[in-house]
């Protein structure tokens, strides 16, 4: 039997380095759970990797046909995007294991979905000062910074991944990700133990 390995952490922790790390590991055998968003396609992104695009309607069939498995809602200056994991056919853990990139929210929602012993949870976590200081040093390479949009994320970093709900959600350990290659080493043997 497989299980769901749901990566999370702050912005700017390295989710997505570990993540793209883990799906290449080829020994490790993860399927990736592509999830789905509502929001526009922005340039250079392509459907289905990193997200399948879909309209409003599409996402209400969907949830009229109980396959939404989880699903998050944000009111943008462009209307409400919602992101969410699809009961698509991606996850089918008698043949194989997946991994998601997620929030704490999703993970709760997935493991009331699939039970608490098939969803694995990976939080990665970095000291504030010097999240802080990786997400300002991408920022700072966009064609147009965002900085209020990163001060945004860092404060609802705070609230989102408290340590009140990550005690709630059962998160009893933690990733470390100060040197990459060994925070993905760990993360790789916890894998191996399932």
């Amino acid at each position: 039997m497989g299980k769901l390995f749901c990566l999370m952490g702050k912005s700017a922790s390295g989710k997505d380095a570990i993540f793209r790390y883990l799906k290449e590991n080829k020994a490790l055998e993860l399927k990736e759970i592509v999830p789905y968003t509502t929001r526009p396609m922005r340039k250079g992104e392509e459907n289905g990797v990193g997200y399948y695009f879909v309209d409003n309607a599409a996402y209400e069939a969907m949830r009229r046909e109980g396959k939404v498995i989880e699903s998050r809602s944000y009111d943008t200056i462009q209307g409400k995007w919602h992101y969410f994991t699809a009961d698509d056919g991606q996850i089918n853990l008698s043949e194989s294991s997946s991994i998601l990139i997620g929030t704490l929210e999703v993970y709760v929602q997935l493991k009331k979905y699939f039970g608490e012993d098939q969803v694995v949870p990976l939080y990665v976590e970095v000291e504030d000062g010097l999240r802080l200081e990786r997400a300002l040093s991408r920022e700072r390479m966009q064609d147009e910074p965002d900085y209020a949009e990163l001060c945004r994320r860092y404060l609802a970093d705070r609230q989102d991944f408290s340590e009140e709900k990550l005690a709630e959600a059962g998160i009893d350990r933690r990733y470390e990700n100060l040197d990459l290659d060994k925070c993905c080493l760990e993360i790789v043997r916890t894998i191996k133990a399932f």
